[in-house]
């Protein structure tokens, strides 16, 4: 790992979007910090693939968030991206959902970032410099159907974000958000199982909405990122939420 590149740290990195922008901040010379909730095989082969730095910790837990960027400055030093992308979703009809699921997903989804932001913002102001890149979603945006939790979670991440930039960009950190659309990623398991419908078969009713005639894939996410995360693109989308849904939703929130 280059010891002069910046230090990036990006949560629920394990799989899907998390693991394309690690691959991608990666190639692009940053040292990352690799999160999972769990040390496990998967975390453990990003690592080994991309030469970044483990870091498990449950985001859902201020403990273990505390003793996780604890570590990753003592080793690496201090955040200077910080890509708040972890997230838990089930699916339900409102009135079946049950409450333990609806915190689960607002302590991961929400809160858990925002104690997280909590423990690298103090070292961006003192540098005097940061880029924080929230994945929300465009369910977040728009709502969805049997997806209540989540949807709210994400919509809170959005007002976050807004929050956070006009009062961090002046001390120069720049904070935006991500709202993709339908992604390849596992997380489409849950959507499947959800509708009862075959994986493939989800894939292509997603697409039929889309005037891209496609659904995203994640390595198209990490770009959007990665550029949030440059110092070209991070001041001048302060504040903002860039929505990559290949045309689904044409909206600014």
């Amino acid at each position: 790992m280059d010891r002069e590149g910046p230090v990036a740290l990006v949560t629920g990195a394990g799989q899907g979007i998390g693991r394309a922008v690690v691959e991608r901040l990666a190639r692009d010379g940053y040292r990352v910090a690799i999160n999972a909730r769990v040390d496990d095989g998967r975390l453990r082969e990003v690592v080994a693939a991309t030469g970044g730095f483990p870091a498990p910790g449950d985001i859902a837990d201020e403990r273990a968030i505390g003793a996780m960027v604890d570590e990753v400055q003592a080793r690496l030093g201090p955040v200077e991206v910080l890509v708040a992308n972890a997230a838990r979703m089930w699916m339900a009809p409102f009135l079946e959902l049950p409450v333990e699921q609806w915190w689960q997903q607002l302590d991961v989804n929400l809160t858990g970032h925002l104690h997280l932001i909590e423990r690298v913002v103090p070292g961006m102001v003192t540098a005097g410099r940061g880029r924080i890149v929230i994945v929300a979603s465009y369910w977040g945006v728009v709502g969805w159907e049997n997806a209540t939790g989540y949807a709210a979670s994400k919509s809170g991440l959005i007002a976050l974000g807004h929050t956070l930039a006009a009062e961090l960009g002046p001390q120069g950190v720049s904070v935006s958000v991500v709202a993709p659309g339908v992604i390849d990623t596992p997380q489409l398991e849950v959507d499947a199982r959800d509708a009862g419908k075959p994986l493939a078969e989800m894939h292509a009713i997603y697409a039929a909405g889309i005037p891209a005639g496609r659904i995203g894939r994640a390595d198209e996410i990490a770009a959007t990122i990665a550029f949030l995360a440059s110092p070209d693109g991070g001041r001048a989308y302060n504040g903002q939420v860039l929505h990559p849904n290949g045309g689904e939703i044409r909206c600014m929130t």
